[in-house]
């Protein structure tokens, strides 16, 4: 399980760019079909923007048509947390970085084998560190 950070509010307001705040500290999204990775093929691990903590692997990205990056598994469930999302008029489940608490986007039950989820993140809340050697 990783350690857990705080950091104040304008600590990570001097930290991220007004983007990545407003989606990861605000829990806002990005536009669809928007973001850097939604439709990258780049093989390695997306990390956390805010922290550095590895969310997801390349090995579990697929296109699910939505506009936004969508994994079918996080590296180890105890990189991210879910909770319930009752914004917006529906009732969703959130993703959070296990390590920072930042918004990363949310998880629905439509996404292939073998977990048959979908976790739609943002890429505004991530960071691609490339597989050496592709």
């Amino acid at each position: 399980m990783p350690e857990k950070m705080q950091k104040s509010d304008d600590e990570w307001k001097a930290l991220l760019t007004p983007d990545q705040y407003a989606v990861c500290r605000q829990k806002g999204t990005e536009r669809a079909f928007t973001g850097a990775y939604y439709d990258t093929k780049t093989k390695g691990r997306y990390l956390c923007v805010c922290c550095g903590n590895e969310l997801f692997s390349s090995e579990s990205k697929f296109d699910s048509g939505s506009g936004w990056p969508s994994f079918w598994s996080p590296l180890v469930s105890e990189s991210i947390e879910t909770e319930t999302d009752s914004g917006f008029g529906m009732v969703r489940t959130e993703v959070l970085c296990g390590r920072c608490g930042a918004h990363l986007g949310h998880v629905f039950d439509d996404g292939p084998p073998p977990t048959h989820l979908r976790y739609c993140i943002n890429s505004v809340a991530l960071k691609l560190l490339p597989k050496e050697g592709r």
